[in-house]
């Protein structure tokens, strides 16, 4: 079909000319290639900005302080609508009731109560982080959650993902825990250690039946934003990285988790202790091992978000 000037009702100007265009509503072509489109296969993905060419949902839901009113706020030129949040918020604040998943598993990440809630919104200006939006931990009681029906999500292999930069918090600072029926559980388990200068441990398998492997990093200081990437195959090899960096490597339990009920995002599992504080900007999941990818997804998101 070849369109005239007057059947084109908008076209979306990126940084490197035209990025989509659209007939009435439609999407009729669009040169935006995702992080997703390029590494397919993840099992859940929440960022603040789009991921996905095919991924036509929202990027987060927001209540706004002044009424508790609710909103979906998507996407404009494949970033944030810093726009649309901000007319919404008002002078108020916004806080992240639902980070989406762009995966297209719908592994959506929610918070219900108000007071734990991450801020996004602060008196009517967006947070940030290195000139990007961010979501905001309090290191107190803020955290996501996703549960789910099925109990093997990472039964063997995982790989994660962060953008973050951790400010305080706990003494222990969780990125990411399973909610699991055994406490024991730790698949994939990353958390921030001890007083600042701050140690970065990875943690897998069940420590009902066997060691829990547990590699760690303290090559770095807190307040700095960073790329955090866990990896586990099997009962192989789990690996951790910062900036592209290996921190070291160790050999898993060699019992598969099976049991394994969702996760929270910024706590550990009983989500009354062990709070991460500070920014998160991009969280992804799959349930495999992406160490041939794990070059590429993170020259990705650094291109996107310059952190070393």
């Amino acid at each position: 079909m070849k369109l005239g000037t007057n059947d084109i009702s908008s076209v979306y100007l990126g940084t490197n000319g035209v990025s989509k265009v659209y007939l009435g509503s439609t999407e009729v072509w669009s040169s935006f290639t995702g992080l997703l489109d390029t590494y397919t296969g993840a099992a859940a993905a929440y960022s603040l900005r789009q991921l996905s060419s095919t991924y036509t949902g929202s990027a987060i839901r927001v209540r706004r302080s002044s009424d508790n009113t609710e909103q979906n706020i998507g996407f404009v030129n494949n970033e944030l609508d810093t726009t649309s949040l901000t007319s919404f918020c008002g002078a108020g604040n916004g806080f992240v009731t639902t980070w989406y998943d762009q995966s297209g598993n719908g592994r959506n990440a929610t918070q219900t109560t108000a007071s734990s809630q991450p801020q996004i919104v602060s008196s009517g200006s967006v947070i940030t982080e290195n000139g990007k939006p961010a979501a905001q931990f309090d290191g107190i009681d803020d955290y996501l959650n996703y549960n789910q029906s099925a109990s093997n999500l990472f039964a063997s292999n995982f790989s994660f993902i962060c953008v973050n930069n951790v400010t305080g918090g706990s003494t222990r600072k969780f990125l990411i825990e399973p909610t699991s029926t055994s406490s024991n559980v730790y698949n994939p388990s990353v958390e921030y250690n001890q007083a600042f200068p701050t140690t970065l441990r990875l943690f897998s398998g069940d420590a009902t039946v066997g060691p829990i492997a547990t590699t760690s990093s303290n090559h770095f200081n807190a307040n700095s934003q960073r790329l955090v990437s866990a990896l586990k195959n099997g009962t192989t090899i789990q690996e951790l990285f910062v900036n592209n960096t290996s921190e070291g490597s160790t050999s898993p339990s060699a019992t598969p988790v099976i049991n394994i009920t969702g996760y929270n995002i910024a706590t550990y599992r009983d989500a009354n202790d062990r709070f991460f504080g500070g920014n998160m900007q991009e969280i992804i999941l799959y349930n495999s091992y992406e160490s041939t990818n794990r070059t590429g997804i993170e020259t990705n998101i650094n291109s996107f978000y310059s952190i070393y």
